[in-house]
């Protein structure tokens, strides 16, 4: 998966940087071990919905708010489970999955928190490997619809 995802930056020019870190499974713990603020990492979270699969990208900081995201995309929305995520990212350790829906084929919706943030990081496969770049580079890639569904969390 890490090669896969560097390859797609490289093809279209992003600027970015990859990291290897000890094991982190936790944005928070990703934060910590890349020795940057929690509101620049960015977490991937999967939903299945009316429509299926797609991913909610926030920052470590906040939490998805499930009634939000409900009153944007439907009351039948609920989290991928653990069996699903394996079965979607193959490549990718449980919870490690990159915010690039379209790898996947699923939409990306972004929190505006997240998309006010000029550097973001994320897994990028693994629970070792992080991937920096711009975040206005990651939305003109990945193309997020930006919408209000996370809560800040008390750290």
């Amino acid at each position: 998966m890490l090669s896969r995802i560097l390859d797609y930056l490289d093809q279209n020019g992003v600027q970015y940087d990859h990291h290897a870190h000890p094991e982190a499974h936790t944005a928070r713990e990703v934060a910590a071990a890349e020795h940057v603020p929690t509101h620049e990492v960015a977490k991937t979270v999967v939903f299945l919905d009316e429509n299926g699969y797609g991913m909610a990208v926030l920052r470590a900081d906040c939490a998805v708010d499930m009634h939000e995201l409900r009153m944007l995309l439907g009351p039948r929305l609920r989290l991928a489970t653990e069996r699903e995520l394996v079965d979607l990212f193959p490549e990718c350790e449980l919870g490690a999955m990159p915010p690039f829906g379209s790898l996947f084929r699923m939409p990306v919706y972004a929190d505006s928190r997240l998309a006010r943030e000029e550097l973001i990081e994320f897994n990028a496969g693994t629970h070792r490997d992080v991937v920096r770049l711009r975040y206005r580079d990651y939305e003109s890639l990945v193309k997020p619809i930006i919408v209000d569904f996370a809560r800040l969390v008390a750290s």
